[in-house]
């Protein structure tokens, strides 16, 4: 076989390949006996006609045609090999030139683009000291008194406050006439929670037991329900009882009743929580310091990304989505009616993502390349162990799942992030 290779725009190209001799004769042979099998002929039993008669009756031209996809396979592997071009989608096949002697093959092939690496050795970033304030101690404190307050009602001349629950009924209306999904009865809403749309709960402040209000206020231009949106409604508001949070004196006891063990006195729910949000805030800060050392990174090079990988990307995202939707007990089409959006804006919000994602893959890749990082087999194989850890299940039931090589690049991947905070550390 002979092949050739021209690399178009957009990480697209032209393999070509000529296939004769030997190899094309086979496959036509090899073609025309399946062909010749399947005929059926007046006058002679299935599988028994003469070559030459059935030749006459299949005819050259459709040999050739089908013995394309005897060779096509093997033809685009050779291609593949001799150029080392990595596909990053199946190709498409053009027939240009074909008889007895050879078949000329075209396929357009779509492949993993140049990164033009910045200087990524030069990177610098500082990891963000972390520190426990007092004010975050004590709002820890506040997050149990809050579990365990009790609601008391004002007395029916208070007024209620922000922070108070009020009990209500309402009904929106728009342009006098009552809308779909506006209307509610004996609501507990908090003041200050920010559970209806802005300006509602600030018009409550103020209100006592027994009162009756209307409220004037306007849905936001971004909101769900496209008939709402931009619009000023009324809600006619009664309100049945106002109360107040009682919170519990921060004590011992209050501490027990969490029945967390270790955990029964303020001294020690104050240690453990002042642990916790130190190991919270110094994962933070080393997600922030790699996020930011990434960035840099991609920020740096250049690379033409083929419109391809995008579309790809976003499709699996677009996966991912539906995923999520199931497991929170709805579908994506009852997320897209409520919404009012098609699958195609929802992917289209996805593309700027999809995109910096795989800028992302591809600058690491092309880091771990330069480095020559290499993975060996006890890496692999401990990957696989931890795993088959995490998910619980046989290693060799997650081998059968997931390849060596995806591991293998997987690790490649996280050696370059590896290499490239070490170096943004560094003096």
């Amino acid at each position: 076989m002979k092949c050739s290779w021209t690399l178009d725009k957009d990480s697209t190209g032209i393999l070509t390949v000529e296939v004769e001799g030997e190899v094309w004769e086979k496959a036509q042979k090899k073609t025309f006996n399946k062909l010749k099998a399947g005929l059926n002929v007046k006058g002679f039993r299935k599988g028994q006609i003469p070559d030459q008669m059935a030749k006459k009756y299949i005819g050259k031209d459709h040999i050739c045609a089908v013995a394309v996809d005897e060779v096509a396979n093997e033809a685009l592997q050779e291609g593949i090999k001799e150029f080392k071009l990595d596909l990053v989608t199946r190709p498409s096949l053009d027939v240009k030139e074909i008889d007895e002697k050879k078949a000329v093959l075209e396929f357009t092939c779509t492949v993993s683009p140049e990164v033009k690496l910045g200087d990524y050795e030069a990177i610098r970033v500082k990891k963000e000291p972390v520190e426990v304030t007092q004010e975050e101690i004590d709002a820890e404190v506040k997050r149990i008194q809050d579990r365990y307050a009790d609601w008391v009602v004002r007395e029916e001349e208070d007024p209620a406050q922000i922070g108070d629950q009020v009990t209500i009924d309402f009904v929106g209306e728009k342009d006098g006439v009552p809308f779909e999904g506006g209307a509610g009865n004996d609501y507990p809403l908090v003041l200050g929670s920010n559970t209806f749309i802005p300006g509602f709960e600030d018009q409550l402040v103020g209100v006592k037991a027994g009162d009756e209000k209307d409220i004037e206020v306007t849905f936001p231009e971004d909101y769900q329900a496209a008939d709402l949106a931009g619009q000023a409604v009324i809600f006619k508001v009664k309100v049945h009882d106002v109360k107040y949070k009682e919170l519990p004196e921060v004590n011992d006891e209050l501490i027990k009743n969490m029945k967390r063990d270790g955990v029964e006195t303020v001294e020690k729910f104050i240690e453990e929580s002042k642990k916790e949000l130190q190991a919270r805030k110094e994962q933070q800060a080393e997600e922030k310091f790699t996020n930011d050392v990434i960035a840099q990174a991609v920020d740096g090079a250049i690379v033409d990304i083929p419109p391809v990988m995008i579309d790809n990307e976003v499709n699996r995202m677009y996966q991912q989505f539906e995923q999520r939707m199931q497991s929170s007990g709805f579908t994506a089409q009852q997320f897209l009616e409520a919404t009012h959006q098609s699958v195609e804006d929802i992917k289209n919000q996805m593309r700027n993502e999809a995109a910096s994602r795989v800028k992302t893959t591809l600058v690491l890749e092309a880091i771990a390349n330069a480095r020559d990082i290499k993975i060996s087999e006890s890496e692999i194989e401990e990957q696989y162990k931890l795993m088959a850890d995490m998910y619980n299940m046989p290693a060799e039931q997650i081998k059968a799942i997931i390849v060596p090589e995806n591991i293998e690049y997987d690790l490649k991947q996280q050696k370059a992030v590896d290499y490239l905070k070490e170096t943004a550390q560094s003096e």
